[in-house]
């Protein structure tokens, strides 16, 4: 078992004596029959988007002060995590994304805002009220995706 691992090893490592697969195909490495055969990548298809509007982005924090008598649970009654958003405009479970500031990092609408902010800001959950602070407040495109 130990000379077929070493053998494929040495053959990826040894480019004059067998050719190196792209590394589209060598994502993730198996065991199968005691030979260490590669993976393919998943293919990636970037989610349709459905609409795009200017909105204002800001960042918030599980602290009383900025949440209601429950910091930690959405208004959607989910448990606060990174991808977590709050808007008034959007229904629950909208995916959105922010191609500026994240490229194609998909964030979920699951938290609703004081609704005298209005309905075109976001905020953005995170895990400390220093990263929410250092955030700040920031003028960007928005893109609601399908899925």
């Amino acid at each position: 078992m130990g000379l077929k691992i070493q053998e494929a090893f040495n053959g990826f490592a040894n480019a004059d004596t067998e050719p190196m697969l792209e590394a589209e195909t060598l994502s993730v490495a198996m065991f199968q029959n005691n030979t260490l055969m590669p993976i393919p990548n998943p293919v990636f298809i970037k989610p349709k988007t459905v609409k795009t509007w200017d909105a204002i982005l800001t960042g918030y924090s599980s602290r009383p002060e900025e949440t209601d008598d429950s910091p930690f649970v959405t208004a959607s009654g989910k448990w606060v995590r990174n991808g977590i958003v709050a808007n008034n405009r959007l229904p629950f479970g909208t995916k959105i994304r922010i191609p500026e500031l994240y490229g194609d990092e998909i964030f979920v609408v699951e938290d609703r805002m004081n609704p005298m902010v209005g309905s075109y800001q976001i905020d953005i959950w995170f895990p400390s009220y220093w990263e929410a602070a250092d955030f700040g407040a920031k003028r960007t495109l928005v893109e609601v995706v399908e899925g």
